[in-house]
């Protein structure tokens, strides 16, 4: 019955003599030959629709890439279906090569279908913007004469859920109304009057300069200090720091994570909201607040809108009396930083998820596990990884937060102590299912206490490294900063909880 149906719809489309089509449909269908139109488009996204047309384009793409290998490398060779009879279409719409492969599924509707989805995920504006094109291609197929609706309809049905896969290892970032924060007290600065902002040079003099321009323009009242690459950082910011508490305003910062975590120091020492700009490479930070634009930034200064955020505290432990660091996102001692680093060289090219079981198993091979103690017991870890905050997804590829003033930390660990630790935890890693695998463990705790770290142990936070002491303990200073953030919904910033700082 369905093969009936498929050649009567199929027929009636060789027979239709629609006006705008018949010129339209039969390029479209060429323009989509090895997925050509799909990666011109995400080019053009990422290079003129800014980080949500980069992460767009990249989903779309890593979704085009697995549906078009399960279609036309698998499902094709098992299928094995023959193509329709053309004899019914008209010459003028015929391919100049007809395609040989089965018929079954349409891997031009599986293409178009995976790359529109994926866009969709990231950006409802770019989806929307690809879905009519991917639908004219996959509807180009029957037109052309060399598929039956059938084939498209499993081929849409295979992209979209390739799509969706996507999810299982590089989970969407949550809509900013998912976001939950608690409003602190910050005052209201008109065009940034009584702000001081510190532009760090590290991304290149030329997105400094772009990025003063844009301060400006956004906040002309606003002080905006360049940091140059001779200059040292801690020093402009703590100047920065001095001159916005003798003017009653507050410390503003432009760039990375560590630049962002340098100057959460400071705010929080003299007391001071914060405002982020993002003008880094990543933004961890700015995009778990919200904050996606200067724009957005700025009209919180203008408006006193503000959030309360934990700031995790690092403290020596073994009588040493070295310096204690503070740490905004993340913490991590032994492989985890070699192991970010490794990951962020592969990413650009294959995706995060692909990045990181790469950069693993590559690291896995030559290194050796981590000794020391969690609050007293003894552990052989590969990993360990600490967020301030809970982190989502589960496993060792954590990539936001919903929550910026819970009072946690997210303890990771991957543990070198079962048989085929190694092994398994690739495995796990290549299939998305660490969070379920018996190597991995994860728990919420208030404070940690590390012992037995080695001589040559290191420790990272926030993108910075340094030598580790051999016991320290981490805890959190609740709701030690506040940060300029826009109220985007009634609900958006809930009242302040009322706790007091660690």
């Amino acid at each position: 019955m369905l093969s009936r149906l498929d050649r009567r719809v199929f027929r009636r489309v060789a027979v239709a003599r629609p006006t705008v089509g018949q010129r339209l449909l039969p390029a479209l269908s060429s323009a989509a030959n090895h997925s050509v139109l799909w990666y011109a488009t995400a080019g053009g996204m990422a290079a003129l629709g800014g980080r949500t047309g980069r992460r767009a384009a990249l989903r779309g793409t890593a979704a085009l890439v697995l549906a078009s290998v399960t279609a036309n490398t698998v499902i094709k060779y098992v299928a094995r279906r023959q193509r329709p009879l053309i004899d019914a279409v008209p010459a003028a719409r015929r391919l100049s090569r007809a395609p040989l492969t089965s018929s079954f599924p349409s891997g031009h509707a599986a293409a178009a279908a995976a790359f529109a989805t994926g866009v969709a995920m990231e950006s409802g504006k770019h989806g929307a913007a690809v879905a009519p094109v991917a639908a004219a291609v996959a509807a180009s197929r029957v037109y052309v004469g060399v598929h039956y609706p059938s084939d498209v309809v499993a081929g849409c049905v295979l992209g979209a859920g390739a799509a969706l896969a996507t999810g299982q290892w590089w989970p969407r970032r949550p809509p900013p109304e998912w976001l939950v924060h608690h409003r602190a007290p910050a005052p209201a600065l008109p065009e940034g009057e009584g702000l001081v902002v510190v532009v760090n040079d590290s991304a290149g003099p030329g997105a400094a300069e772009e990025d003063e321009e844009r301060l400006r323009e956004v906040l002309p009242r606003a002080e905006v200090v360049r940091c140059g690459p001779g200059d040292d950082l801690a020093a402009v910011l703590d100047a920065a720091a001095s001159l916005a508490a003798e003017r009653g305003g507050a410390l503003g910062v432009s760039g990375g994570d560590g630049t962002v975590n340098a100057a959460a120091q400071r705010a929080a020492g003299r007391g001071l909201p914060l405002a982020v700009f993002p003008g880094g490479t990543l933004n961890h930070f700015a995009l778990d607040t919200g904050i996606e634009s200067f724009e957005d930034t700025a009209a919180a200064v203008q408006e006193g809108d503000a959030i309360a955020v934990d700031l995790g505290r690092i403290r020596p432990a073994d009588g040493s009396g070295g310096p204690s660091y503070h740490f905004l996102n993340t913490f991590s001692v032994g492989l985890y930083p070699e192991l970010v680093r490794m990951r962020d060289t592969l990413r650009s090219r294959i995706g995060k998820w692909p990045s990181t079981a790469v950069a693993l198993a590559r690291l896995l091979r030559s290194a050796r596990p981590l000794q020391l103690e969690l609050n007293g017991r003894p552990h052989r870890l590969w990993l360990l990884f600490v967020g301030n905050g809970l982190y989502s997804p589960e496993g060792f590829a954590p990539a936001h937060r919903t929550h910026l003033d819970d009072g946690l930390l997210d303890v990771r660990t991957v543990t070198a102590d079962k048989p085929l630790a190694r092994t398994r935890l690739v495995l796990s890693a290549l299939t998305g299912t660490l969070p379920r695998s018996r190597v991995y463990s994860a728990a919420r705790v208030p404070r940690l206490h590390l012992s037995g770290l080695g001589e040559d142990a290191t420790l990272s936070y926030d993108g910075e490294a340094s030598a580790a002491p051999r016991a320290l303990w981490l805890d959190k200073r609740n709701g030690g900063v506040t940060v300029y953030r826009p109220a985007r919904f009634a609900e958006d910033l809930r009242p302040a909880t009322g706790r007091s700082g660690g």
